[in-house]
């Protein structure tokens, strides 16, 4: 775990939020406001892996490194596999790291922190998680819960994903936070296999990882970042990111 390099794939045509990357938040597009933060962690070169000219403009115009990827991509991995072909092919980085690009409030620490389960070799993918303490976000398909056994304070490793309420009975439950930080043999072999029936029930596809024996652990860290999915999320973005908000 030598050399990182870091991953942040756009898409345009978001459903519920067309043209998200493009998003204004105080000024600058909401795929700049993730950009800086990737920068902020320091933990290697950042690039966007976009599929529309103009999300590579901005990114240009803040001063960012970007890529342009095929439109066809199911996943945000299947788009950083690609973009990595295009600007690591000789290999020169062992770890990819990929962060959503509608994180526009992702703290630059979570984004180390990520790494850290991948100092134990036999991990070959590495993601975060906090306990949920907003009573909503249990039954909210849209919070995605981890299911995993605690290895210690800090790491554990992953079992499930989960949209449902899990696990059952007393007990904390996890908010699973859609960072990852792939081995690169990882990756290739993640994208190379077919979506699997879990991930295509669930619509997670970390669940592709597991049902192919890939081993997944998880770090915790104190508070989720912002999702933005929606309107009423982009207008919560703009609330915390407003000048002296966030640091």
């Amino acid at each position: 775990m030598a050399n990182p390099i870091v991953f942040i794939p756009a898409r345009m045509a978001a459903t519920r939020l067309p043209g998200k990357p493009l998003a204004d938040i105080h000024g600058a597009p909401m795929i700049v406001h993730v950009w800086r933060r990737a920068m902020e962690a320091d933990v290697g070169p950042v690039w966007v892996a976009a599929d529309d000219a103009r999300v590579i403009e901005a990114v240009a115009a803040a001063g960012g490194k970007s890529v342009m990827t095929s439109v066809g991509h199911q996943s945000g991995s299947d788009r950083v596999f690609e973009a990595l072909s295009v600007v690591d092919a000789a290999g020169v980085h062992d770890v990819v790291v990929n962060i959503q690009g509608d994180l526009p409030t992702i703290e630059p620490s979570v984004v180390r922190a990520c790494l850290g389960p991948l100092a134990v070799a036999a991990v070959d993918i590495a993601t975060l998680a906090t306990p949920i303490t907003r009573e909503e976000e249990k039954d909210d398909p849209n919070v995605v819960k981890a299911i995993a056994t605690e290895l210690d304070p800090t790491r554990l490793r992953a079992l499930y994903f989960t949209r449902s309420r899990a696990p059952w009975g007393e007990g904390p439950l996890l908010h699973h936070i859609g960072l990852y930080a792939y081995r690169r043999e990882a990756l290739r072999r993640f994208v190379a296999a077919p979506p699997s029936p879990l991930e295509l029930r669930e619509k997670l596809e970390q669940l592709r990882a597991l049902e192919a024996g890939m081993r997944i652990d998880i770090a915790l860290v104190d508070t989720a970042p912002l999702g933005v999915d929606a309107p009423e999320d982009l207008e919560r973005a703009r609330i915390t990111l407003a000048p002296g908000k966030l640091a």
